[in-house]
């Protein structure tokens, strides 16, 4: 629920020390796929528009003062708005983040968006700039095909989430025309997606021991590192899906575990060394 996601994005800012941009996205059954996916995407967008807005803000201030006019900050701001259409100015976003150190996190379906969005940024390249995804972390993505995998067929009917519910949700969720459990939207590994697997950026999994989910991200997980990106998964003895946002299972020992591991995973690919990234 939103009380204890905002939880769980603070207790990363905190232990991380760093900016959380929480994402919401639109919702199936009235907002089939793309919609989600295009709303994830859509941050990084935002993302570098602030980044550009501050750097307008900072010109036209410089430049007014050369010329002897004073401008207020209120007429700066519509200034860029007018000129730019930027129906949200956060200055501050940019003046105390680093957008070229960006780590996508996503829980659940928001894993299978997180991936998509790197998948987008890489293939974008550049045209990101200064946005660059320099890593993500995907929490018990919510990944599926059309073959079994062991944990699907041994834990389907367990615990918070069964497996035939699940697939109802894809159904929902995908346009009838591309309905398959192998959609690229949840099977990552079909064969015909791009970009190619190599160029994804370093990704950590996050799996639960009894999570009907678990063999597929890992799996994932192996054909990342199969073709040399950094892709270690943590396995929680004892844990079920969601376990480290999920309300009332926030103050569990796997839940303090998996949010201290996450941060030492994200700090070591936004920490700088003689401004090199530090891997």
């Amino acid at each position: 629920d939103s009380v204890a996601n905002d939880f769980f994005c603070r207790r990363i800012a905190k232990l991380c020390d760093v900016i959380v941009v929480a994402v919401g996205y639109r919702l199936a059954p009235e907002n089939k796929y793309p919609a989600a996916f295009e709303d994830g995407l859509k941050v990084l967008h935002w993302l570098g528009k602030q980044a550009n807005l501050a750097e307008c803000r900072k010109s036209m201030g410089s430049g007014a003062r050369g010329v002897g006019a004073e401008f207020t900050k209120a007429e700066v701001q519509r200034h860029i708005v007018d000129a730019i259409g930027a129906s949200v100015v956060e200055p501050w976003l940019a003046a105390h983040g680093d957008l070229s150190r960006c780590v996508l996190l996503g829980v659940s379906c928001g894993a299978n968006i997180a991936d998509y969005v790197a998948r987008k940024a890489v293939e974008a390249g550049k045209l990101f700039d200064p946005v660059k995804v320099v890593a993500q972390v995907l929490m018990y993505p919510f990944f599926i095909g059309s073959v079994p995998t062991e944990s699907e067929k041994k834990l389907a009917n367990t615990y918070f989430y069964d497996k035939e519910m699940c697939t109802l949700a894809w159904k929902l969720f995908l346009p009838e025309e591309e309905l398959s459990l192998d959609h690229p939207a949840g099977n990552p590994l079909i064969l015909d997606r791009s970009p190619p697997l190599k160029l994804m950026p370093p990704t950590l999994t996050i799996v639960a021991e009894h999570d009907w989910m678990r063999d597929r991200a890992i799996a994932y997980s192996e054909a990342l590192r199969n073709v040399n990106v950094v892709a270690p998964v943590l396995e929680y003895k004892d844990a079920v899906h969601e376990f480290a946002n999920l309300d009332i299972l926030l103050k569990t020992p796997q839940a303090q575990a998996c949010a201290e591991d996450i941060v030492i995973w994200v700090k070591k690919y936004i920490s700088r060394r003689d401004n090199e990234f530090s891997y």
